[in-house]
């Protein structure tokens, strides 16, 4: 199968997060074909090439957010148009998949490759969309491992640094009261309290990071007051913060709990900022790949989020700015290009580990 069959194939088979079982066991079936071992749990596949001391993952995911408005093409209908695939997923993250699993078919080929180098892990999963039931449920099933790619649209560019995401509910509380006895009555409004404390938000500053520059909080969503001639005695805001490696996530919650006015409680933190140092073997050779001079940093979230300290380089064909929009598409040039650079990556990890 080409590369330009199989990524349509792909984009072809419906899978929103949540529903990616026909797509799992499309890609079990191909890499079966292929002669891997596959295994699986729930929606999520994997198999392994290559023996040796080291252990490389390789992973991207398999789901896609459901179509947005605004397409003027058919979602679910791949259609090639002047040398790019239209289609929901193809971009995101499915040039990446069908990329790395024809790297694995290039490997699983010529098992000698890697004989005596290492072991790649090919892992392709769900609800990466969602934070549900993917990558991060599966890592005690891998074993061991040395070092990760996740695959993400990225334009090639190998990403060290990628944002976290702490978001944040807010309580500011007030005393209720008729609004016109507000100047006489010792009434406090609880959307004023909530205004003080957003305009203290949008001051507060962190320290800029090298490639990811500032993490500014942002509100988001905001709640307050039952009918126009009562004083509010709630307001609920939510505030979401894309923080940056070496931004602690249980400080920043302790400290803005300490310095704001209204009750400060974490609604979600799991999703950890992450960066690798520019000496790890994973990233020379993510750079020697890709013929970059210097790495990148991702404003995005990704399943890197769950990988822990494991050193991970986020690179894979396509652009950022196209995912979760209409008419989303990835050009067969950038998918032969996303071919050949994750198999220089996968050989050229090995290789700089035997560097040293």
């Amino acid at each position: 199968m080409t590369p330009a069959a199989l990524l349509e194939a792909l984009v072809a088979t419906p899978s929103v997060s949540g529903n990616e079982a026909a797509i799992a066991d499309q890609v079990a079936s191909w890499a079966e074909g292929w002669g891997a071992r596959v295994h699986r749990q729930g929606n999520n596949v994997w198999f392994s090439v290559g023996q040796g001391p080291r252990r490389l993952l390789v992973n991207s995911h398999l789901d896609t957010v459901p179509p947005c408005s605004g397409w003027t093409l058919e979602p679910l209908q791949p259609l090639w148009r002047e040398g790019r695939l239209y289609g929901l997923g193809s971009n995101d993250a499915k040039g990446c998949v069908t990329a790395m699993l024809l790297a694995a078919r290039e490997l699983l080929a010529d098992r000698q490759a890697l004989e005596g180098k290492g072991e790649v892990v090919f892992a392709f999963t769900a609800e990466e969309e969602t934070g549900g039931k993917g990558l991060g449920t599966l890592l005690g099933d891998f074993g061991p491992l040395d070092a990760a790619v996740v695959g993400e649209p990225t334009g090639l560019k190998p990403c060290t640094a990628q944002r976290g995401m702490l978001l944040l509910r807010c309580v500011a509380h007030g005393t209720s009261g008729h609004v016109a006895h507000a100047h006489t009555t010792q009434t406090e409004n609880a959307i004023h309290v909530a205004a003080r404390d957003i305009a203290a938000l949008a001051e507060l500053r962190f320290l800029p990071h090298p490639l990811l520059g500032e993490a500014r909080a942002q509100v988001t969503q905001i709640q307050g007051g039952l009918a126009r001639n009562q004083i509010p005695d709630r307001c609920e805001f939510f505030v979401d913060l894309r923080t940056t490696p070496g931004m602690d996530h249980a400080a920043i919650a302790l400290q803005l709990g300490r310095t704001l006015k209204s009750e400060v409680t974490v609604h979600s933190a799991r999703y950890l900022p992450k960066g690798t140092a520019p000496g790890e073997p994973i990233v020379r050779a993510a750079m020697a790949a890709s013929g970059h001079t210097a790495p990148v940093g991702s404003s995005t979230t990704s399943d890197w989020a769950f990988l822990g300290d494991l050193p991970a380089v986020k690179v894979g064909p396509g652009d950022t700015l196209r995912s979760h929009r209409p008419d989303e598409h990835l050009a067969l040039v950038e998918l032969e290009a996303g071919i050949t650079f994750y198999q220089k990556l996968i050989r050229g990890y090995f290789e700089e580990v035997a560097r040293g």
